[in-house]
């Protein structure tokens, strides 16, 4: 009897701390930092007189990624959810007056293979704009990398805007 009591217990306790959670950042948390974050990333392009030279993902879709083509590369490339990408990348987030921003992380001289399934939904949009050999740089809103957790191993605040620089050294499908 006591058994299925904690049994009764723990699962009003999950259920409790659950719905608590998902009540603390929901639709309306989601649309308020949608528009916080795009604001933020278009006073950052504005700011840094980036107009017209950084495009939105999927052919100015509302999708609030946007990417910039550095160098076009060599090669027309095919993606998919379970291509291989190998890349050197330099990542920054965007601080929250979009002035500025802050490096957390480079490859430097190793160049990390990555499938695009298991990355970012920012990369996953982005990195097929660009082609093998080639060069793009991604402004990704929150909602599009690591939403509204911080990422302390990286040093990233919740909410954090990432812009990333990412050359694309080869595309395995």
């Amino acid at each position: 009897m006591n058994r299925i009591l904690l049994v009764i217990a723990l699962f009003y306790v999950c259920c409790t701390v659950a719905c608590t959670k998902s009540s603390l950042y929901g639709p309306t948390q989601y649309a308020a930092q949608k528009k916080i974050d795009d604001s933020i990333v278009s006073n950052y392009i504005r700011v840094n007189g980036l107009e017209g030279k950084f495009k939105h993902v999927q052919n100015n879709d509302t999708i609030g990624v946007y990417y910039m083509v550095i160098d076009t590369g060599s090669a027309n490339t095919l993606f998919t959810t379970s291509t291989q990408v190998t890349v050197g990348d330099t990542g920054r987030y965007i601080n929250k007056n979009g002035t500025s921003e802050t490096q957390f992380y480079e490859t430097n001289n190793f160049h990390p293979s990555y499938t695009l399934a298991n990355v970012i939904l920012g990369w996953q949009l982005g990195i097929p704009e660009g082609t093998a050999g080639g060069e793009i740089r991604l402004l990704i809103p929150s909602r599009y990398a690591y939403g509204h957790y911080p990422q302390q191993a990286l040093g990233l605040p919740g909410d954090a805007i990432l812009d990333f620089s990412i050359r694309i050294y080869s595309v395995t499908n």
